[in-house]
């Protein structure tokens, strides 16, 4: 894994100096919703209850940054929300759309880095082109040190979305996360997979909704695991 973390840092830096020198007109956008579930690669982050969120985003030539939180509930009394950072850039290669970018997860009243903090960093980078109508992607995430002291952890993930008329799409993924955690677990490597499919409904140029199913191989882990059908409502302007 500290190979794979070299060459996405290596290729991230790359094509962001490469992209500096654009002068694009820098575009702002924000989103809040709500969803009957958080589901974040096949596990909920709010043990089962409902979410709101919201963020926003700039946009620079390829160059992006923004904020992003949502409600929490891991089952402690802390942390209750998360906010996350994240910049990057979409470099476009021929036929194919990049992602190359850094996310942190940062939650309220975490443990400040101690062993069984929850906040994290991940490096990211994504791919993804047209197929006749459709959209085909893949996509990695790294992170050095996973939350609860659990060591890198690497997720990997295939996704497509196909239009299935004039204002819905049909969308899914299927993933892996794996846990090398080697302090936490005393040495195990800890992983599961996740899958989901939806359709996602525009109601208008900025309302959106979307119904969801997603599961994990995980389900003897408890009810967070558990197959769910998750609904939520988007505004983005």
């Amino acid at each position: 894994m500290k190979f794979l973390k070299l060459a996405l840092v290596a290729a991230a830096a790359s094509v962001a100096m490469g992209g500096a020198a654009m002068a694009e007109e820098l575009k702002l956008s924000y989103n809040v919703g709500v969803a009957s579930d958080y589901i974040f690669r096949g596990i909920s982050n709010t043990n089962t209850k409902g979410q709101v969120f919201g963020g926003v985003d700039a946009t620079y030539g390829i160059g992006y940054a923004g904020v992003w939180t949502s409600n929490v509930d891991f089952g402690t009394p802390n942390p209750d929300q998360e906010i996350d950072v994240y910049a990057g850039v979409k470099p476009t290669v021929g036929p194919v759309n990049l992602d190359l970018g850094v996310i942190y997860y940062g939650y309220t009243k975490d443990k400040n880095g101690a062993p069984g903090a929850f906040s994290y960093t991940e490096v990211k980078a994504a791919a993804s082109t047209a197929v006749g109508p459709a959209t085909v992607g893949a996509a990695l995430y790294y992170s050095p040190e996973f939350p609860g002291d659990g060591g890198e952890a690497l997720y990997y993930e295939l996704n497509g979305s196909a239009p299935i008329g004039e204002k819905l799409t049909l969308s899914g993924a299927v993933g892996r996360q794996e846990v090398d955690a080697s302090t936490y677990y005393g040495g195990a490597t800890d992983s599961y997979v996740t899958w989901n499919a939806g359709v996602t409904a525009a109601i208008n140029d900025h309302v959106s909704a979307d119904i969801r199913y997603s599961d994990t191989n995980k389900s003897n882990y408890g009810e967070i695991y558990h197959a769910t059908v998750t609904a939520s409502l988007k505004v983005a302007f």
